[in-house]
């Protein structure tokens, strides 16, 4: 009978956070294989432009192209002098194209934890209505068994299921 039981609440609610985090993670791999192109490039991008490897590219190109360009190694002729403007330049673009993929790759995430917010929220609500149940058939129990519950206050509110609409009012009051 114990095992049963056991079981049934296994089966009912899962074995601890996994199937949650699977839930999220099939989010993610779903937004991932609908991809265009381009995002897949800019994750790509960004992934390899963010690492201590081109940090390190970097500064050792702009070491040699100064040290170059100030007359430095003597066996390479200037071919930009102080101050440098063909390197400003080639920076500024290589700024501006790095911004771009990583707003891209940003701005793709940021829609996939849009999702997962929604998708919290959504379970959340249920919970709430569920516990709210759950609460309010404990409490017709204990009346059933002669306990007087007339005196919780905080019982009261419980039992009570919270206003969705209420709470988004009060979230719009606080952002706007």
């Amino acid at each position: 009978m114990a095992n049963n039981h056991v079981s049934f609440l296994r089966e009912l609610f899962g074995e601890g956070e996994e199937p949650r985090k699977k839930i999220f993670h099939s989010i993610k791999a779903k937004a991932n294989a609908k991809r265009k192109s381009t995002e897949k490039i800019a994750d790509w991008m960004t992934s390899k432009f963010g690492s201590n490897t081109f940090l390190l590219l970097n500064i050792i190109l702009f070491i040699v192209w100064i040290l170059i360009n100030t007359g430095n190694i003597k066996w390479i002729n200037v071919f930009d002098p102080f101050p440098f403007i063909l390197l400003t330049t080639i920076v500024s673009l290589e700024a501006i194209v790095l911004a771009i993929f990583v707003l891209i790759s940003q701005n793709r995430t940021a829609k996939i934890d849009e999702l997962r917010a929604e998708t919290q929220l959504q379970l959340n609500l249920i919970s709430e209505k569920e516990i709210t149940k759950i609460i309010k058939m404990m409490a017709l129990l204990l009346n059933k068994q002669g306990i007087d519950l007339s005196q919780d206050p905080e019982l009261k509110k419980m039992i009570h299921p919270v206003s969705e609409e209420e709470i988004e009012r009060k979230l719009e009051k606080e952002i706007l």
